[in-house]
């Protein structure tokens, strides 16, 4: 049988690799109160663990959805709030929620929240376990419609990787990505001593809040997520050679001459603006 520890008072089993719980609660109220005021709102948390968090949430959410994995700790949370009518605890894996989903279930609101709960959109939280931070990032940020903001906490690595900016050493696709559907912006950082078990690394929490630009760079979402992964594909590669892999090297240089950008540059060196006005060239230069 599975190893059992205590944390905030609930029993569960041995954490899987890369899931640290968090036990500070003046870090959790900090991480709670960068959602701000979300009484008349519906609120996701990733991952409630032992609820730290859900506890906090619980009392200040219009509606609180957390979404749990493991199905004991599930259980015990379920009891925990069990008369709590805004809260819903879901066992499941968050990569396979849907938050249209989600917006769609409660038929009937509850006091001071919208009449119809697809009219709003979700605010995110959570712990995100380290081995699958960007796969939950991602499968969120392409449901983005539904999102107004989103705090996470993170490996610092990765919350450096996400919030970078152009021409510096963490920049990249991650980056790029995450700063294409919003505002990114470093909150704090939490050390090792904060959860049970302890990382060997330090963390941090950020908060996104949603706002697509692609509509203001005059590119398409998908197209342009594309090129974006082609240009970064091998990140120690100019980004010409990068691009050789779908476009002509006539097309390339026509593109980045009219872009005003130097043939030698590597995609790292390039801001969203930047990278938009060489992917409009170069559909242009296709399109001839």
């Amino acid at each position: 049988m599975a190893a059992r520890k205590q944390v905030n008072g609930l029993k569960h089993r041995k954490a899987p690799a890369g899931q640290n719980f968090l036990r500070e609660a003046r870090i959790a109220e900090r991480i709670v109160d960068a959602l701000g005021d979300v009484s008349a709102r519906t609120v996701l948390e990733i991952g409630p663990g032992p609820g730290i968090l859900t506890e906090l949430l619980a009392r200040r959410a219009g509606r609180l959805v957390a979404v749990e994995l493991d199905r004991v700790l599930t259980a015990q949370l379920r009891m925990r709030f069990a008369r709590e009518p805004n809260v819903e605890i879901i066992e499941g894996n968050i990569l396979d929620v849907s938050l249209a989903g989600l917006l769609r279930t409660r038929t009937q609101p509850l006091a001071g929240m919208a009449a119809h709960a697809a009219d709003f959109k979700l605010d995110v939280i959570g712990n995100l376990p380290y081995y699958i931070t960007s796969d939950i990032l991602l499968h969120l940020l392409a449901q983005h419609a539904g999102i107004e903001r989103l705090v996470i906490m993170v490996q610092k690595e990765v919350a450096d990787r996400i919030a970078a900016s152009p021409r510096s050493r963490d920049y990249g696709l991650l980056s790029a990505t995450v700063q294409l559907h919003g505002e990114v912006e470093k909150l704090f950082a939490v050390a090792p001593g904060a959860f049970q078990p302890s990382p060997k690394v330090t963390s941090a929490v950020l908060r996104i809040t949603v706002n697509p630009k692609w509509s203001e760079l005059g590119v398409e979402r998908a197209g342009f997520l594309a090129f974006l992964k082609l240009s970064f594909g091998q990140k120690r590669k100019k980004l010409a050679n990068n691009l050789k892999l779908q476009y002509s090297e006539p097309a390339i240089r026509q593109a980045l001459q009219s872009a005003g950008i130097p043939l030698d540059i590597r995609a790292e060196a390039l801001d969203l603006g930047k990278m938009a006005g060489i992917y409009r060239a170069l559909d242009t230069a296709t399109q001839a």
